[in-house]
C-alpha cells in the first residue's frame, strides 16, 4: 500500500529553496573603462567609445537566477554616461535600469558607477548606451543568460555563437543631434549609415574618397568569420542595436529555424531570412548541412528604407576551407525594401512555444491608444505621441517622484488617445504644429495595460516609416498586429489571447498598428519608445510610472543631478 507523501512545510520550503539559490547563483563582476579610441569598424578611422579598448563591448555571460556586477568608470573627458541592460526587467532594482533623466543621474566624466542587477530569465539580451544619441558611437554589446543547470530547453544544439548587427556612421553624434535641432531649413537629417557592421566589422569602400584614414586591409575591418562543423547544430543568438536601421539577416543557402524571441521561447518555424528591428533579439537554429567544400556569405540589408547602404556582410566559414577564402558568389540581397507584407507576416508569424504559454489576462483595466506623428514645434522638426513631443527632465523622473518633486516636470498627464475617428492616418499632418511636454503616464499598481501603437503618415506625402518600441522593466504580450487604422471595436475581437508571444520590443508596420498589453506590476518609472536613437531624441516616446511608493528609499548614489543635488 502506498502513502500519501505529507506536504512539508512552507519554511521549509522556502529555506530549500533559499539554500539552493544561494548555492546556485553566481556573482559575475567586470570593470570597464568607457574611453574614446580611434578605430576603424568599416575600415575609415574615427573616434569610437569604446569599452575596455573595444567595441562592441564584452558580452557579459551568466545563468538565470546570477547578479551581474559591472563597476563603470567614465573616461569619456567631456561627456557622461548612463547604460541600459535592454531586456532585463531589474525587478527590485529599478534604479539600475540605466536610463538618464528616468531612472537616474548620468555618470560624469571621471566618476565611478556600479550597476547591480539579478538577470532573473534566460534568453538573449543587449546592453547599449542610454544618453544622448551616445549608441551610435559604439558603446553595445550583447548579454547571454543561460537557462538553469538540469532545464531542458525545447531545443538542441552542439555549440552557439552570438551576432551583433549594427549600422554605422563615419560624422559623429554630436554632428547628427546638432543637425536634427536646426529649425526650419537648417535642419539636417542623420542619413543613411555609411556601413552595416556584423559583430562590429563592415566594409566600407575606401575608393570613394570620403577623406580620412581608410585602409582596407586593416585587420579591424576583416569580415566576421563564423566557423562551422560539417554536420553540426548551432544556435546563433542574433541581436540588432540599429540606430536607424531595421535589417533583414540571411545566411547564404541555409535556413533559419526561429527559436527564441526577447528571452521567450517561439513555436518554431523555418526562415529564408530573418527580419530584425532595432533592440530586438532572436535565437535561431542553423544546421551545418551544404556542402562543405565552400564557404558562404552572412548578409546583412536595410529594409523599410531605402536603401543608401551597401550590404554588410561575413562569411560561414566551414571547418576545413581555408578560412581566407571568400564566397564566389554575390551576397544575398534579401527581400525588396519596400515590402511591407513580407515582414508584416514574419511579425505574426511569432507564437509563444505550446510548452511555454504564458496565458494573457482576458481583458485589460486601461487602453492607451498612441499616434506616431512627425510634427513641427516651433518650426523645429519633432516625432510626437499623441501630439506632444516627449523631452526628459534634469531631474530624474524616479527620484523627482520617491522624493516628492513634483515641481521638476509638467503635473497635466499625456492624452490617453487621439481623435481616432477624424484623423486621417493615409495623409500628412493637416496641422503639422505639436507641443512639447515631460509629463508621464501614472498607472494603477498591479494593473493590466493595453497600448495600442498606431503609425500614419509623416510630413511627407505617402510616406510612413517603421518603429521598433521598447519597454523598459516588463515584457509584454503581443496581441496583434495589422495595417490601417486600428478600430477600438471590431479589432480587439481578432486579439491573439492563445498563445501570444511576450516580447520587450515590437514593430510597428507603416500605415499599420501593433497592440500589446502588460501587467503594471514592477514599481519603479519606465521609459517606453522609439528605438530608432533619432526618432527617441526627437521625441518619440513616452514614461509610466507604477508602485514608486512601495519602493524603498532610493541609494543616494543615482543622485547629483538637477534637484538632486547635495544642498538643494
Amino acid at each position: 500500500m502506498l502513502l500519501a507523501r505529507r506536504p512539508l512545510p512552507f519554511f521549509i520550503i522556502f529555506a530549500s529553496s533559499l539554500l539552493i539559490a544561494c548555492v546556485q547563483a553566481k556573482v559575475h563582476h567586470q570593470k570597464w573603462e568607457i574611453s574614446y579610441q580611434f578605430k576603424s569598424p568599416d575600415c575609415l578611422k574615427k573616434l569610437v567609445v569604446t569599452i575596455n579598448g573595444q567595441t562592441p563591448g564584452p558580452t557579459i555571460y551568466a545563468t538565470e537566477g546570477d547578479t551581474v556586477v559591472i563597476e563603470v568608470k567614465n573616461n569619456l573627458l567631456t561627456e557622461n554616461v548612463a547604460i541600459h541592460w535592454h531586456g532585463i526587467r531589474q525587478i527590485g532594482t529599478p534604479w539600475m535600469d540605466g536610463t538618464e533623466g528616468v531612472t537616474q543621474c548620468p555618470i560624469l566624466p571621471g566618476d565611478t558607477f556600479v550597476y547591480r542587477y539579478v538577470v532573473d530569465q534566460a534568453g538573449t539580451y543587449i546592453y547599449h548606451a542610454h544618453y544622448g544619441m551616445q549608441r551610435s558611437a559604439g558603446l553595445n554589446g550583447m548579454i547571454v543568460v543561460k537557462a538553469p543547470e538540469g532545464f531542458k530547453e525545447p531545443f538542441t544544439y552542439d555549440r552557439e555563437h552570438s551576432i551583433l548587427l549594427n549600422d554605422w556612421w563615419h560624422n559623429s553624434t554630436y554632428e547628427q543631434a546638432t543637425g536634427l535641432a536646426l529649425p526650419g531649413k537648417q535642419f539636417t537629417w542623420v542619413g543613411e549609415p555609411h556601413s552595416l557592421l556584423i559583430n562590429g566589422r563592415g566594409k566600407f569602400n575606401c575608393s570613394l574618397n570620403v577623406g580620412g584614414t581608410c585602409n582596407s586591409t586593416n585587420p579591424e575591418c576583416a569580415p566576421y568569420m563564423l566557423t562551422v562543423v560539417p554536420g553540426k547544430t548551432y544556435r546563433l543568438r542574433i541581436a540588432s542595436v540599429t540606430s536607424l536601421s531595421a535589417l533583414n539577416f540571411e545566411i547564404e543557402g541555409h535556413s533559419l529555424t526561429v527559436v527564441e524571441a526577447d528571452g521567450h521561447y517561439v513555436d518554431p518555424f523555418v526562415v529564408k531570412n530573418l527580419n530584425i528591428y532595432s533592440g530586438e533579439t532572436y535565437s535561431v537554429i542553423l544546421k551545418a548541412d551544404q556542402d562543405p567544400t565552400r564557404n558562404y556569405w552572412l548578409a546583412s540589408n536595410v529594409v523599410s528604407r531605402k536603401p543608401g547602404t551597401p550590404t554588410g556582410t561575413g562569411i560561414l566559414h566551414y571547418y576545413g576551407v581555408p578560412r581566407g577564402r571568400l564566397p564566389t558568389t554575390v551576397p544575398p540581397i534579401g527581400p525588396l525594401w519596400n515590402d511591407t507584407m513580407y515582414r508584416f507576416n514574419q511579425s505574426v508569424a511569432i507564437h509563444a512555444h505550446p510548452s511555454f504559454i504564458e496565458s494573457p489576462p482576458s481583458k485589460s483595466d486601461r487602453m492607451i491608444n498612441l499616434l506616431n506623428t512627425q510634427n513641427r514645434v516651433n518650426g523645429v522638426m519633432r516625432w510626437s505621441v499623441n501630439n506632444v513631443s516627449f523631452d526628459l527632465p534634469h531631474t530624474p523622473y524616479l527620484i523627482a517622484l520617491k522624493n516628492n518633486l513634483h515641481h521638476v516636470f509638467e503635473q497635466r498627464p499625456p492624452p490617453d488617445t487621439y481623435d481616432v475617428k477624424t484623423y486621417d492616418i493615409f495623409t500628412a499632418p493637416v496641422n503639422p504644429n505639436a507641443t512639447r511636454s515631460n509629463s508621464i503616464y501614472k498607472l494603477e499598481y498591479g494593473s493590466v495595460v493595453d497600448v495600442i501603437l498606431q503609425n500614419a503618415n509623416t510630413l511627407t506625402a505617402n510616406n510612413s516609416e517603421t518603429h521598433p518600441w521598447h519597454l523598459h522593466g516588463h515584457d509584454f504580450w503581443v496581441l496583434g498586429y495589422g495595417l490601417g487604422k486600428f478600430d477600438p471595436e471590431s479589432d480587439p475581437k481578432s486579439y491573439n489571447l492563445k498563445n501570444p508571444i511576450l516580447k520587450n520590443t515590437v514593430v510597428v508596420h507603416p500605415l499599420g498598428w501593433t497592440a500589446i498589453r502588460f501587467k503594471a506590476d514592477n514599481p519603479g518609472v519606465w521609459a517606453f519608445h522609439c528605438h530608432i536613437e533619432s526618432h527617441f531624441f526627437m521625441g518619440m516616446g513616452i514614461v509610466f510610472e507604477e508602485g514608486v511608493d512601495k519602493l524603498g528609499q532610493l541609494p543616494e548614489f543615482i543622485m547629483g543631478c538637477g534637484e538632486s543635488k547635495l544642498g538643494n
